[in-house]
């Protein structure tokens, strides 16, 4: 395990700034990551307001680190309002979420305005759009997490939101991911009256090496939280590949009837890295 193993958030709630009562609510509940949505969620004609509010919950939260803003797409008015107030004096958030980014130079133009303020935070990316996809690769290379999008990415498809049609997207999403050591966050699930499609979205991302999942409704935050946050049994079985295999000298070792080698103790390894960071910034037992 490495000191700089990247603490990666299980769970996002994302609030809209529509009522100031509300965000502040939503604080309380169980995410890891509580976001205050400025896009898509808060029509046109409110967005000015939620603005203010999203300032006034900022400035009087408890610390910030684990808030998020969603902005509105760079190039677009109300993103430029978003980046005055975001810069501006106050609290700033621990991290920033994209929305409809297209290529590697919007995140690097963002991250270098916040650092002309003095303002360092975690920028997320939402990958919703055919661009992102396609240069994926070079856009995680420039952030610190990704989102799926699946809604925008299905509606430019003129697809339904299924997981057959959405699964190339979250596919490359992953690889991109690993490959750059950043987060990877999947898609809120759009069908709230049925949980039984929520359960089955958890574990098919498990499967397939997803970290968390966003979720627009505190009612979700249960599952998800319990699905894939660390949890002891896993790090318990982590620690006794790892240990199985270092007593091998690095070869296989026969751990409880199954073969272990180097590539379940590079697993396991990243598995106890993984656990470690996330305790240490989101576990709130330990605050």
């Amino acid at each position: 395990m490495t000191d700089n193993t990247r603490a990666i958030p299980r769970s996002i709630l994302y609030t809209p700034a529509l009522s100031l009562n509300r965000v502040v609510k939503a604080l309380t509940y169980d995410a890891d990551v509580h976001l205050i949505d400025l896009e898509d969620s808060v029509p046109g004609p409110s967005k000015a307001e939620g603005r203010i509010i999203c300032r006034t919950a900022l400035d009087n939260a408890p610390p910030s680190a684990n808030i998020a803003v969603r902005i509105n797409a760079l190039g677009t008015v109300d993103a430029l309002h978003d980046l005055v107030m975001l810069c501006g004096g106050g609290t700033a958030p621990g991290f920033i979420v994209m929305s409809m980014v297209r290529s590697p130079a919007e995140v690097v133009f963002l991250r270098e305005t916040f650092a002309s303020a003095g303002k360092y935070p975690e920028i997320y990316l939402t990958i919703e759009t055919v661009e992102a996809i396609t240069d994926l690769d070079d856009v995680a290379a420039v952030a610190d997490g990704l989102i799926f999008g699946s809604a925008d990415l299905a509606a430019t498809l003129g697809v339904p939101i299924t997981w057959s049609g959405m699964l190339a997207a979250r596919q490359a999403m992953v690889l991109a991911s690993a490959r750059h050591g950043i987060g990877c966050i999947d898609t809120a699930n759009y069908r709230l009256s049925e949980p039984e499609v929520l359960a089955q979205e958890i574990q098919n991302i498990r499967d397939l090496g997803f970290h968390g999942k966003a979720t627009v409704h505190p009612s979700e935050l249960e599952p998800i939280n319990s699905a894939l946050r660390p949890n002891e049994g896993a790090l318990l079985a982590a620690r006794r590949i790892t240990e199985a295999v270092k007593a091998a000298q690095g070869g296989i070792a026969l751990l409880d009837g199954h073969m272990v080698g180097p590539p379940f103790a590079r697993m396991a390894h990243t598995t106890l890295g993984l656990g470690q960071a996330w305790a240490a910034r989101f576990n709130r037992s330990n605050s």
